[in-house]
């Protein structure tokens, strides 16, 4: 293919040009000073006049050049796709050979590349049968200016015609253009919607990333795919997922001007991002991974990727469907996404970071590789996406599995802290486990400032409408007192004390594994504390003896008792509101005195009067007049028989005219 072709003898030259219809003239010649070569001695130009062969070669390559310019006038993007006449000049061999010993002669400016890779195009389009005779000198511009080509072309021919196929196949199946070509390719694949790049002779035109798709779409039509195609792989394959991500969410209308210009080139009849899933499934069939394209049809995987609402669900379906096929494969795409999330926008990184996520837990990474993984997922942590921040979570998670992560991932701990506070459950059950992998394995957290946050935030989440968050919460607020009473921390005697009857409440819970979490729990808690009297009760399973002793061990704290009991009320699990009611009850003959408090008891055990069970309602009703009888103040004996003096007194009978009655007697006589 490289092969050049034998040059046409000079005498045919001469021969071509006097038979050709328009011979240079010297007006012309005076216009071609951009295609001139460098000036030589006025000894080589008289030289050059006195041998007629070389006055010959030197005409008809004005004449060659001439083209060039009229061409490079005519338009530098030649958008359309008309069958256009070509000048005869075009059809002869001479003007090839002619352009092909220019460039042997010398690379000429560069600001004359673009104009001759628009010379080879056009006369590829007029020679159907000669299509080989500009190849070598089409892959000596590329490698000297591989930029000034790749680009050149994809603006003269966007939607692939015949002879920019040909120019294609040329470039990517040389050793020596190959690489540079593709590397230019795939920095068009990377853009959306265009690509902007300044050529030598000044040209910005924009370049579209579907006409990259195209190139790479009628190449992977081919019998025999270039090396340079396969080889580069990941990133062909990560481009035509972000095309069919960028092209599914919008459109702009230049970009569907040459669609339909490509539709009818080639006779395609899909939209631009079905037409880059096509190329994807092309490509993945080329590497041999069948297998992922039929499984994608199967699972609708296909149709989910062309939505932006289920994209990123469709990426995750498409890693773990390669991952099953080739690790090698998932290792190379993954080390190529790290690089792209390190520096990637993120309007492109949730489908990235699905696909990531879910072919990490396949990955033997090294100290550095991991370094780089937290660093990305550190950001995605306060993302205000809630699935940016499930995915980072789960990465985490896959990532807990090797102990000697630990140490690194305790640099992510405020962070993950600040997360139990949010409203999605699925979010704070991940970052409970997360956080639980980093205080068994790293002991630093236990002396650090942040145990006190982290055992403050979980104690909320033991009343968690999640079932399983309440259990995991638990677990590692037991771990965290676990450990605190290994070190002698005291800092978490607050905390502990204040935990005690949210747990012993939550042994009374429906589910067993969160009752039995919470038993173990409080006999940490009572070990912590040093109360044998509590860690007996646990022992023995007398929880309501436990809770009397709660009630009787500061009497001043009966209120702050009964504030974390009122919550419970309101629970929908009735074995927790029942004992909310039944401690209430209990808590009665503490609250003497504290009107705000009885206020507030009041009000909610008048409303659990209508619970829907009867043994709850049994025990609120008369537990809700108990507060009324605690307004009265204690009143001694004298005092009631003054009060009972002075309201006779007021009631005395009086008689008319004799003034007041010194002697009366009661109603009653």
């Amino acid at each position: 293919m490289e092969q050049r072709p034998p040059r046409v003898p000079k005498v045919t030259w001469g021969k071509e040009e006097e038979e050709s219809p328009g011979a240079a003239s010297a007006q012309e010649t005076e216009e071609m000073v951009l295609f001139q070569p460098v000036q030589e001695s006025a000894a080589m130009d008289r030289t050059h006049e006195q041998d007629p062969t070389r006055g010959r070669f030197r005409r008809t390559a004005q004449l060659v050049c001439e083209f060039i310019k009229r061409f490079r006038q005519e338009g530098n993007s030649a958008m359309g796709t008309g069958v256009r006449a070509y000048p005869h000049s075009f059809k002869t061999k001479t003007s090839a050979a002619l352009l092909d010993m220019l460039v042997e002669d010398g690379l000429p400016s560069p600001k004359q590349v673009p104009a001759m890779v628009r010379f080879i195009h056009q006369w590829l389009m007029a020679n159907e049968s000669d299509e080989h005779r500009l190849h070598r000198t089409l892959l000596d511009l590329t490698e000297a200016l591989p930029t000034d080509v790749v680009m050149t072309l994809l603006r003269v021919a966007p939607s692939c015609d015949r002879a920019a196929t040909i120019m294609w196949k040329a470039i990517l199946c040389s050793p020596r253009t190959a690489k540079p070509a593709r590397l230019r390719l795939l920095d068009v694949l990377g853009s959306w919607p265009e690509h902007s790049t300044r050529t030598s002779d000044g040209d910005t035109t924009r370049v579209f990333p579907l006409a990259a798709t195209v190139v790479m779409w009628k190449i992977l039509q081919e019998p025999c795919v270039p090396h340079a195609v396969m080889m580069f792989f990941p990133r062909l394959f990560v481009h035509l997922l972000f095309q069919v991500f960028f092209s599914t969410r919008d459109t702009p209308e230049e970009v569907n001007k040459l669609w339909k210009r490509c539709q009818q080139h080639h006779g395609l009849g899909t939209s631009p991002n079905r037409f880059a899933v096509q190329t994807l499934k092309s490509l993945l069939c080329r590497r041999q991974c069948e297998d992922v394209v039929t499984a994608m049809e199967h699972n609708h995987g296909w149709d989910m990727l062309l939505s932006a609402d289920t994209h990123h669900y469709a990426m995750g379906l498409l890693a773990r469907e390669i991952s099953c096929v080739s690790q090698p494969l998932c290792s190379r795409i993954f080390c190529y996404l790290l690089r792209l999330l390190s520096s990637q926008e993120p309007r492109w990184d949730l489908p990235a970071l699905a696909f990531l996520v879910e072919i990490l837990k396949y990955q033997d990474l090294s100290e550095r590789t991991a370094k780089r993984v937290l660093q990305i997922l550190s950001p995605r942590l306060q993302c205000e996406c809630r699935e940016r921040r499930r995915l980072a979570l789960r990465a985490l998670l896959d990532l807990s599995e090797d102990p000697w992560m630990a140490e690194k991932m305790c640099s992510l701990t405020k962070s993950l802290v600040e997360l139990l506070q949010d409203t999605d459950g699925e979010t704070v059950r991940m970052t409970v486990m997360a956080l639980s992998f980093i205080v068994v394995e790293n002991d630093m957290l236990i002396a650090s400032p942040i145990t006190l946050q982290l055992a403050e935030v979980l104690q909320p989440l033991f009343a968690h409408d999640n079932s399983q968050v309440q259990e995991v919460s638990i677990l590692l607020y037991q771990t965290l007192v676990s450990l605190a009473l290994e070190k002698g921390n005291k800092a978490l005697k607050k905390y502990v004390r204040q935990s005690l009857l949210p747990l012993f409440f939550h042994c009374h819970d429906e589910n067993p594994d969160v009752a039995e979490a919470s038993r173990e729990a409080l006999h940490c808690a009572a070990k912590f504390l040093k109360r044998r009297d509590l860690l007996q009760l646990v022992k023995t399973a007398e929880l309501w003896k436990l809770a009397e002793c709660l009630l009787a061990e500061d009497r001043s704290r009966a209120a702050e008792h009964l504030r974390q009991a009122l919550p419970y009320l309101r629970s929908p699990q009735e074995p927790l509101r029942e004992a909310a009611v039944r401690f209430i009850g209990m808590a009665k003959r503490y609250l003497r005195g504290k009107k705000k408090e009885v206020q507030v008891l009041s009000e909610a055990l008048e409303d659990m009067a209508d619970d829907t069970r009867l043994a709850i309602r049994s025990r609120a009703i008369p537990t809700s007049h108990i507060p009324k009888a605690v307004k009265r103040p204690h009143v001694s004996m004298f005092q009631r028989l003054r009060d009972h003096l002075r309201r006779a007194w007021r009631t005395r009978p009086r008689l008319s005219g004799l003034g007041c009655l010194r002697c009366w007697r009661s109603p009653r006589s």
